[in-house]
């Protein structure tokens, strides 16, 4: 079937066409004609951060930013969606157009700015929907709040998102929010963790819950940030680390119409950069916690590449757009 609607998708500007089919998948789940297709992979059961995933495969955060869609994409066969990046308050986001597809790349360049309707309305959607299976939350900044501030925006997140989800993951490493990704570096990660850290404790011992916090960071990171990330990570008792969010590089695509719009490149241009980092961090935290790996899985030897290379979890997003739905069986079936 998305094979059939995909030349009709990529004829509208890349925005537009997201959020037709995710209208599309919406009425497709209401009406039942999802639940005829039959294609739900199996159940592959394993354990992470305390937590019972059905399968390894998940959605990653962007392609729901409100929880908005939550039953029609649990109904692709995931085995848990992350919702988000979500801030305390809503903001719009860049100016349109602020993505773009790179065909022949297999690639997508997005400048989004974390627009969605804030925190709040992003709860109502949660407490709206009939899923639960693992729903992970994904935390930012809003961009008009000062870096120096930005502690204070992730704690109201977190307080606020802390008895809805599985797991919150902390968004530092997007690339269109101004001076978001200073937060990796150490002294500032440092104090960003301890203050979770400190947060979630207060939060688990009111409400009786311990929910596991996840680190999602960039692609572009030499070996020395890695050890640093990785060192504190486990200093700080942060439950896993999310590698990786889109890279600023332009090496593989500077040549193709859009290749040097700004924003952050995803797609299967990051698989090598994203699977490298996945390996790296693999080996730096040995087994201290686990790392899921996100970036460039394009089909299930993609998704098989990056388990091997020491993810427990993968999580897709870009691949879809090029493969369709049957990517997550694909990655189910390669991970099982």
């Amino acid at each position: 079937m998305y094979a059939l609607l995909r030349p009709l998708l990529f004829s509208l500007d890349a925005e537009t066409a997201h959020h037709l089919a995710l209208k599309s998948l919406r009425l497709a789940a209401h009406s039942g004609a999802l639940a005829l297709c039959g294609n739900a992979p199996a159940a592959q059961p394993r354990r992470v951060m305390g937590i019972d995933f059905p399968n390894a495969v998940g959605l990653a955060a962007g392609m729901d930013k409100n929880g908005e869609y939550i039953d029609a994409l649990a109904a692709l066969g995931f085995g848990f969606l992350e919702i988000g990046t979500v801030t305390p308050r809503p903001q719009p986001g860049n100016p349109r157009p602020r993505m773009f597809r790179l065909p022949q790349a297999r690639a997508v360049i997005n400048r989004m700015g974390f627009n969605n309707l804030g925190v709040d309305a992003l709860l109502a959607n949660v407490g709206r929907t009939r899923f639960r299976g693992v729903l992970g939350i994904n935390i930012g900044k809003n961009f008009d709040t000062p870096i120096e501030r930005a502690a204070d925006d992730y704690l109201i997140c977190l307080r606020k998102v802390y008895t809805h989800a599985s797991y919150v993951t902390v968004n530092i490493s997007s690339p269109n929010t101004k001076n978001l990704r200073q937060l990796q570096q150490s002294d500032e990660l440092g104090a960003l963790l301890g203050a979770l850290e400190a947060e979630r404790e207060r939060l688990a011992d009111r409400h009786g819950r311990r929910v596991p916090l996840a680190l999602k960071i960039a692609p572009d990171l030499d070996d020395a940030q890695i050890a640093v990330i990785a060192e504190l990570l486990v200093r700080h008792g942060i439950d896993a680390v999310i590698a990786t969010n889109t890279t600023l590089s332009r090496t593989a695509v500077a040549a193709l119409p859009h290749g040097n719009e700004a924003g952050g490149l995803s797609g299967a241009p990051l698989t090598a950069a994203a699977q490298e980092v996945t390996r790296k961090l693999a080996t730096a935290l040995a087994g201290a916690l686990p790392v899921i790996g996100v970036g460039g899985i394009m089909c299930g030897a993609d998704a098989q590449a990056r388990m091997t290379a020491g993810a427990s979890l993968i999580q897709i997003y870009s691949g879809l757009v090029y493969a369709g739905p049957a990517l997550v069986g694909d990655c189910v079936r390669a991970t099982s």
